[in-house]
């Protein structure tokens, strides 16, 4: 069983006063996340693994609470760098995000390089990885744009937001050896 899956935290508390990485889920997002331990899968997780922000934290604790399992909280795997805009009305951000995606060796406003965000979720993921036993499936808790950049890494894809989720509290699952041999194929992502 050397499998993972990604997941995303679903919809947030947005507050512009408040800065991004600190915002938790909105009760529709702690609703649709009460969702996430009772899917196919759930039973195989052995641990949950989450970004340090807020919105992914509460996500992987309401899995790891009601499956009992552990769960731990790995910085660098927050989601694209975007301080230098902060928060953005949701076209601005829209139209913004479809420029990161399209020019991954650039940066744009500031923000984050789609390649760093790209290596920086790979090499993280990774990284966790080295110290779970290969057979134990994990379950990530975390964001959007990394988890489509991580999607297309495994798929040997360009970067393209063709491939993002089209709702916040989406997942897939993946074998461990794609991010290595790169040979993860027609991936999407899955609603809860």
């Amino acid at each position: 069983m050397s499998w993972c899956i990604y997941l995303t935290h679903p919809e947030v508390r947005i507050d512009p006063e408040v800065p991004v990485p600190d915002w938790g889920l909105s009760q529709i997002g702690r609703e649709r996340a009460a969702l996430a331990p009772a899917l196919a899968f759930a039973p195989d997780i052995r641990q949950v693994i989450s970004s340090g922000e807020a919105k992914a934290i509460e996500t992987a604790q309401v899995f790891a609470g009601r499956r009992n399992v552990f769960h731990r909280v790995l910085h660098f795997l927050h989601e694209n760098d975007r301080s230098a805009t902060g928060f953005l009305p949701p076209d601005e951000f829209e139209a913004t995000a479809d420029a990161f995606f399209a020019a991954p060796d650039r940066s744009v406003r500031g923000w984050e390089r789609a390649l760093d965000a790209q290596n920086r979720i790979v090499t993280g993921i990774k990284s966790a990885l080295r110290h779970v036993p290969d057979a134990d499936p994990v379950l990530f808790t975390g964001h959007g744009g990394v988890g489509t950049l991580l999607m297309c890494h495994l798929m040997g894809a360009p970067v393209s937001r063709a491939h993002d989720q089209t709702r916040g509290g989406s997942w897939f699952r993946f074998d461990k050896a794609w991010l290595s041999n790169q040979t993860g194929r027609n991936l999407a992502w899955t609603e809860l």
